[in-house]
C-alpha cells in the first residue's frame, strides 16, 4: 500500500471520528439544554396534551366535545386503532419504525447523503418529539439545533414508552385542521364516524394528511388528497399489507368525505351541549380537587383535562326529534311565509308600523353587530347608516344556507319571520332527559326554548287545575260539571279592574260536562268554575311541587294558562302524572369521569310523592280523553288529511294522554304528551308575539305543535329497539273507573250533591 493511500485512510478515519465525536458532543450539548429548554423526566413521563371533554349518549355515542380553540382532541387508545390504520402509517412514514430506537440510521445517512431529495429522515418518534416538546424552527441554525435535540427527546421517548404507545400518541397529537385535532376526531369530523371503523382508504387519506394537513387537506384539496392518498396504498402494497389488486381497486374510489364539522353550532343535540357545559362549569367550581399548602385551589379543566361526560341523552332518539322538528316546521314555515305576503306589518300582527318600527330598532340596538362597531369606534351616525347597506352574507333558509346581499336591516326583518320550536323528552319514571331540541338551528339562532324561554302555556295548564280539584273536591273524570259562563267580580281570585267573565271558544254554554269532556275540548267556563271553587293557591301549590318554578301570580286566569313557564318545566310536572303522583327531578348528567375512568360524579335520584295514585291516574284518564275524542283525537287518523300542514296519516291505537294548548292571538302552540315510559313536550311560536298566524286553524297548539310530537313518536315506534310503551297506563291495585267515578262522584253532580253547594274537604 502506498503512502498516499495510507494518508487517505488515515485522514478518513479521522474525519470520520471527529464527525462522531462532534455528534456524540453536539447530543450531550442538546441533553445539557445548551440549544434550548429540554423536557424533565417528569413532562416524558406525562407529556401535556390537551383533551377536550367528551359528552357521551346513553347508548354509546359521542355526542360532541367541550374544548377551547384549536384543541379540539378525544384521546383513542391503541386497541381502537384499526389494523390497516397503523398498517399505512408504518408504509409511508417510517418502515423501520418497530426496528429502529428512535433513530433510523439508514434514513438518516440516506437524508444526508442526498440532502433530502429522496426523503426525509424523520422516523415517527422524532416527528412525536417535534410535536410535544420543539415546534417549529426560523433559520438554518435553529433547524440544525432543533433537529438534535428531536433525537435526543426521540430516544428519550423510545426508552420510556412502547412503540404502540407512540404511535397512539403520534396520531392523538396531530392536528389534522378544521378543529380535527387528533386521529379521533379528524375521523368524526371528515368521515363521521368512530375511528375503529375507518375503512382502508379512509385511513389512507388521513395518513396522506401527515405529511401536510393543509396541502393534502381531503376537503379543501380533494385532487391533492386523492393522489397522496393513493401513494399511502402504493407504499402499503409495496411493503406487502395489500395485494395489487386491493391496491388498484382502492385507488379508484372516490374520497367519501363526510364531512361534519364540530363545535356547539354544528352537529346533533347542539342546544343540550350548550346546557350540559354550563352544567359541568359550574359543578367544577362548586367541586375543587384540592387545595395545597400555600392555599391555592386546585380545579377540574373542562377544555384540557379529558372528561368523559355521561349523559342522559339517546342519540337515536335525539336524531328522531330533530327530525320530526324540522319536517314539520320546514312546511308550518312556508304556510306562514304565504300568509304573510299580503300583511303590512310582516311579520307581525295585530301591531301599528309605529310599533313594529320599534322592534327592529330594538333588535338593531342589542344586535352584535351594532356592539363591535361602536366597540371599534363607529358613531350611532355611521352604525345607523350600515344597517341600510347591502352587504354579503349567508343566511339560513330550510332549504340549506344561502349565499345573498341584503341589508342587515332586511336580515333582521327576515330572521324575525321564522317560527321556532323546543321539544323535550324524558322517561318519567327516572327523570332521564332523551331528547332535547332548543331550537331549528344553533348557529343562527342562539335561544334555547327548552330551558331558557318562558311563554304562556295555555290549556296546558289545566290539567293541574283538574288534578286539584279532583283531590280538594273528591271528584272524578265522571262528574259533570256547567258549561254556562261564571263571572268573578273584582277584588277575588286577583281580578282587578273590571269582573272577569271567560268565554268559550265555540260560543256554547249549554248543559253540563263530565270532567273528562270537558278537558278534551278544553271548555274554559269549566276550568273558571273549578279554579273558583278551590282558588289558584291550590294549584300553584301543586304546579310549585310538580316541579315548577317560574312566577306563577295567584289570578283567576292561571285556569286558562297565562303564566308563562319553561318547556322543561311543564315536562317535568307532567312527567308526575305518568308517574303514579311522584315527581321526579329531570336529569341530563348520570355520571363524569376523568380520563382514566374514575368516577368524579354521579347523579342521585330526586323525587317526592306530590299527589296520591288514584288521583294521577283519574288525571291521566282526563288527558287520553284529550287523544280520543278531544283536540288530540287527530293523532288517530289512519288517512291522509287534506292539508299536510294540520294532518298526517299518524294511525296511533295505543293508550296515549295529552294536552293541547293554545294561546291568545295564536302566539304560541303547545302539545303536551305522555305514553307510560316517556313524556315529551313541544312549543311552538315566532320570537316575539306578534309573530302569529291570523286563524286558530294554522295557530292552535293541534296544528302548530302536535304533529311534531307524533312525527317523533312514529320514528321512536319503528325503532323497536328503544322499547317505547303502547301498554295501557298503570292502573292503581284495586282501581277500577266505575268504582272510583261512583266514590268520588258521577251522575250528574259531585258526591251526589249540588254543584253550586259544593264545599272542600
Amino acid at each position: 500500500m502506498s503512502n498516499s493511500s495510507k494518508r487517505y485512510i488515515k485522514w478518513f478515519w479521522g474525519t470520520f471520528t471527529l464527525f462522531i465525536m462532534l455528534l456524540f458532543f453536539l447530543f450531550l450539548l442538546a441533553s445539557w439544554g445548551v440549544f434550548g429548554k429540554m423536557p424533565t423526566f417528569e413532562q416524558l413521563e406525562n407529556p401535556r396534551t390537551d383533551l377536550a371533554a367528551q359528552i357521551i349518549s346513553s347508548d354509546g355515542v359521542q355526542l360532541g366535545t367541550i374544548f377551547k380553540p384549536n384543541e379540539n382532541r378525544t384521546p383513542i387508545r391503541y386497541k381502537e386503532l384499526p389494523k390497516h390504520l397503523v398498517e399505512a402509517l408504518i408504509a409511508t412514514e417510517d418502515i423501520r419504525f418497530y426496528e429502529h430506537s428512535g433513530i433510523d440510521p439508514r434514513g438518516t445517512i440516506r437524508a444526508l447523503s442526498f440532502f433530502g431529495t429522496k426523503g426525509g429522515a424523520s422516523t415517527i418518534t422524532q416527528q412525536l418529539a417535534k410535536q410535544l416538546f420543539t415546534g417549529g424552527s426560523q433559520d438554518l441554525w435553529e433547524r440544525m439545533t432543533q433537529k438534535i435535540k428531536e433525537w435526543v427527546i426521540a430516544i428519550r421517548l423510545e426508552r420510556q414508552y412502547t412503540k404502540n404507545e407512540i404511535i397512539t400518541m403520534y396520531l392523538n397529537k396531530y392536528d389534522f385542521t378544521h378543529q380535527a385535532i387528533g386521529i379521533g376526531s379528524a375521523s368524526r369530523i371528515y368521515f363521521n364516524k368512530n375511528t375503529k371503523d375507518l375503512t382502508i382508504e379512509e385511513a389512507a387519506a388521513l395518513v396522506g394528511m401527515l405529511k401536510s394537513a393543509t396541502i393534502y387537506n381531503v376537503k379543501r384539496k380533494s385532487k391533492n388528497a386523492v393522489d397522496r392518498r393513493n401513494i399511502v396504498l402504493h407504499q402499503m402494497a409495496k411493503y406487502g399489507y395489500l395485494t395489487k389488486t386491493e391496491k388498484d381497486s382502492l385507488q379508484k374510489l372516490p374520497l367519501g368525505l363526510r364531512y361534519t364539522p364540530e363545535g356547539y353550532s354544528y352537529g346533533t343535540a347542539t342546544y343540550v351541549r350548550k346546557h350540559i357545559k354550563k352544567w359541568v362549569e359550574k359543578w367544577i367550581k362548586e367541586n375543587p380537587i384540592k387545595i395545597t399548602d400555600d392555599g391555592e385551589t386546585v380545579y377540574h379543566n373542562i377544555y384540557s383535562d379529558g372528561l368523559r361526560i355521561y349523559v342522559t341523552i339517546d342519540s337515536r332518539m335525539q336524531r328522531y326529534a330533530e327530525e320530526a322538528v324540522a319536517e314539520h316546521l320546514k312546511n308550518l314555515q312556508r304556510e306562514f311565509n304565504r300568509q304573510e305576503k299580503y300583511n303590512n306589518t310582516s311579520p307581525y300582527r295585530d301591531i301599528s308600523n309605529e310599533e313594529r318600527n320599534a322592534i327592529m330598532n330594538t333588535a338593531i340596538r342589542l344586535s352584535s353587530r351594532r356592539k363591535k362597531m361602536i366597540e371599534n369606534g363607529k358613531s350611532e351616525e355611521e352604525v345607523l347608516t350600515s344597517f341600510d347597506q347591502n352587504t354579503k352574507m349567508k343566511i339560513f333558509s330550510w332549504k340549506g344556507v344561502v349565499d345573498t346581499i341584503m341589508t342587515p336591516r332586511d336580515s333582521i326583518s327576515y330572521y324575525k319571520r321564522f317560527l321556532h320550536s323546543g321539544l323535550l323528552s324524558m322517561e318519567p319514571q327516572t327523570g332521564e332527559i332523551k331528547a332535547w331540541v332548543g331550537g331549528i338551528n344553533h348557529r343562527y339562532f342562539k335561544f334555547d326554548n327548552v330551558n331558557q324561554t318562558k311563554r304562556q302555556v295555555g290549556s296546558t295548564f289545566k290539567p293541574f287545575v283538574y288534578a286539584t280539584a279532583m283531590d280538594q273536591l273528591r271528584l272524578s273524570p265522571c262528574t259533570k260539571v256547567p258549561r254556562s259562563k261564571i263571572t268573578i267580580p273584582v277584588g277575588k281570585h286577583g281580578v282587578s279592574g273590571i269582573d272577569w267573565t271567560p268565554t268559550n271558544p265555540d260560543e256554547n254554554y249549554m248543559g253540563s260536562l263530565t270532567l273528562k269532556d270537558a278537558l278534551a275540548t278544553s271548555v274554559n267556563t269549566v276550568s273558571a268554575r273549578l279554579m273558583d271553587r278551590v282558588g289558584p293557591e291550590p294549584i300553584i301549590r301543586l304546579a310549585r311541587r310538580m316541579g315548577i318554578k317560574s312566577d306563577i301570580k295567584p289570578v283567576a286566569s292561571i285556569c286558562l294558562g297565562t303564566e308563562a313557564l319553561k318547556l322543561s318545566e311543564m315536562v317535568g310536572a307532567y312527567s308526575t302524572f305518568a308517574n303514579e303522583g311522584v315527581y321526579t327531578k329531570p336529569i341530563v348528567i348520570s355520571r363524569i369521569e376523568d380520563k382514566n375512568g374514575v368516577l368524579l360524579y354521579r347523579s342521585i335520584p330526586d323525587n317526592r310523592d306530590v299527589i296520591s295514585k288514584e288521583a294521577a291516574y283519574a288525571t291521566i284518564n282526563l288527558m287520553e280523553g284529550v287523544t280520543e275524542t278531544g283536540s288530540g283525537k287527530r293523532l288517530r287518523t289512519e288517512e291522509p288529511m287534506s292539508n299536510v300542514i294540520t294532518g298526517y296519516p299518524y294511525g296511533f291505537t295505543n293508550p296515549i294522554a295529552g294536552k293541547t294548548g293554545t294561546t291568545q292571538n295564536q302566539s304560541d302552540g303547545w302539545f303536551m304528551g305522555m305514553v307510560p315510559n316517556l313524556c315529551t313536550g313541544v312549543w311552538v311560536g315566532g320570537e316575539n308575539r306578534a309573530t302569529h298566524f291570523q286563524s286558530a286553524a294554522y295557530g292552535a297548539g293541534a296544528t302548530m305543535a302536535l304533529p311534531i310530537w307524533a312525527l317523533y313518536m312514529n320514528k321512536c315506534y319503528a325503532d323497536t329497539s328503544l322499547q317505547i310503551s303502547k301498554e295501557e297506563f298503570q292502573k292503581p291495585e284495586n282501581f277500577s273507573t266505575e268504582t272510583y267515578c261512583e266514590s268520588y262522584g258521577q251522575s250528574g253532580s259531585p258526591m251526589n250533591g249540588n254543584w253550586d253547594e259544593l264545599t272542600l274537604d
